[in-house]
């Protein structure tokens, strides 16, 4: 869909349904056949979905991460409707297809796709968050609560999704407070993202609560407040504010819906934030799981930072603090993504780097990926790449085959010469790199790197040694959870 024009809010809702996300609409409709009846639809159900084989998969999965069906596995779809009932696999169902349809669009910006990753990472999760809200609410409820939640941004989302030169233009001021941000995005594209949500919601027959939440916001039943609630609170944790007030406020109100006090609160979002990464994987949307972050710390609010700026702490008492914290997270975390993300936060700023990546070694050995990369503030970047390492020696084979980190501050040095490829310059360009092996016991898994851009800012060994020693912390890390 690459065109600038402006169109009418009916055609925006025709394309994204019938020509973005054509297998989303096939599915809702198919779904909408059935009724909330767990007796007259199951077999029925069951039966259509064994049709999509993707999709019947995808079921069994989720349902056997469900802590409700530990105690036995479940093989059939049938089953699974019997578990969960049928109106959670209908959601299961739909969840599954639009995470697949929504990651499989074609021809993003790397801005544009990383603004649809966020958006479906924080969608996922407050859907959980929503439905974690209700504990006492009967099954069918928490599905409404928790489909309506997952999809109240939905146009927003689609809409990032379609390969427009209107969403190229709109990434560019991404920057804009979220208020400002919205109203620059209503100006171009001349509709609201909220109206293309219910469009989208009456199209697809999401259900009356997604619609009524959307239509009427000002209602203030515990259902709409708990659907706006976990939209804000997703939404703080992947992105908090300038102020912890406002996150508080979300904590306290949160709070009093599910009538419990807010440490409480803090163990419950960290328990859905674990079924979050697990279910996302079930889902094969593993992707997204690198933007479900922990709860925010003081220091992640502006006006917390300026306090603490007062009395700035040494980056060896920085290194000190990610290594409690990295080895306090193996009591209560076994994703080896969750240690890969904290430790890339943590090496660019602590020692100065301008880039850390790390690079996933591919089944056949032939070559390291780039996975996940974050700037020299701790920030997420999109940069997908990849290095052979199987043609020819290059620095990332020599540190993966010597398992030892490897610091470069001049690639043309002679004695680099015979392990600089064109990938490798390409990478490296003008500044410094180091890499070391990242492994679980004695198996290699890739490597991360560390880089500065300008290669008048030379890597110190003091900084070389500190972010080995990092990584190399990480790497026990990674094994002892391993062995449980």
């Amino acid at each position: 869909m690459r065109e600038n024009a402006k169109r009418p809010l009916v055609q925006w809702i025709d394309i994204l349904a019938k020509k973005e996300l054509p297998a989303i609409t096939s599915v809702a409709g198919m779904l909408d056949k059935f009724a909330n009846d767990d007796v007259s639809s199951i077999p029925q159900l069951s039966k259509a979905i064994l049709h999509d084989q993707a999709l019947s998969s995808c079921v069994l999965k989720v349902v056997n991460n469900c802590n409700r069906v530990s105690y036995r596995k479940v093989t059939t779809v049938s089953r699974a409707s019997i578990v969960l009932g049928i109106q959670s696999v209908k959601n299961i169902c739909l969840t599954s297809k639009i995470l697949d349809g929504l990651l499989q669009s074609k021809n993003l910006g790397p801005e544009v796709y990383n603004r649809l990753t966020i958006l479906m990472a924080n969608a996922f999760y407050a859907g959980l968050l929503a439905k974690m809200m209700v504990p006492d609410y009967s099954d069918d409820t928490k599905e409404e609560v928790y489909l309506a939640a997952m999809l109240y941004h939905i146009g927003e989302t689609s809409f990032w999704s379609s390969s427009s030169d209107m969403a190229e233009q709109l990434i560019k001021e991404v920057g804009l407070p979220a208020d400002e941000f919205q109203q620059y995005c209503n100006s171009v594209t001349g509709i609201k993202f909220k109206d293309l949500s219910i469009g989208l919601a009456k199209t697809w027959h999401l259900g009356e609560l997604l619609i009524k939440s959307l239509d009427q916001p000002e209602s203030r039943t515990v259902e709409m407040r708990t659907i706006s609630l976990a939209n804000q609170l997703s939404a703080a944790i992947a992105s908090p504010s300038a102020k912890k007030s406002d996150f508080d406020r979300i904590l306290n109100e949160i709070s009093k819906i599910m009538k419990v006090d807010v440490n409480h609160l803090k163990k419950r979002i960290e328990e859905t934030r674990n079924l979050a990464i697990e279910l996302l994987s079930s889902y094969g949307a593993s992707i997204l799981e690198r933007h479900i972050k922990l709860l925010p710390q003081d220091t992640d609010f502006t006006d917390q930072l300026e306090k603490s700026t007062l009395a700035p702490i040494s980056p060896e008492k920085a290194m000190l603090s990610a290594l409690k914290k990295l080895t306090m997270l193996t009591r209560k975390s076994t994703n080896i993504n969750e240690f890969l993300v904290f430790a890339l936060e943590q090496a660019g700023p602590i020692n100065g780097f301008d880039r850390c990546a790390f690079w996933m070694l591919s089944g056949n050995k032939s070559k390291v990926e780039s996975r996940a990369t974050y700037d020299g503030n701790g920030q997420t970047e999109t940069c997908r790449r990849s290095i052979t390492i199987n043609e020819s020696m290059n620095l990332v084979s020599h540190a993966l085959d010597v398992d030892n980190p490897v610091l470069v501050n001049d690639i043309f040095d002679l004695k680099w010469r015979n392990y600089v490829t064109v990938e490798i310059e390409k990478l490296v360009g003008k500044g410094a790199i180091c890499f070391a092996p990242v492994k679980i016991e004695d198996k290699m898994i890739g490597v991360v790197s560390a880089q500065n851009f300008d290669r008048s800012k030379k890597i110190s060994d003091d900084n070389f040694s500190q972010f080995s020693f990092m990584i190399d912390h990480l790497n026990m890390c990674l094994s002892l959870i391993t062995r449980r």
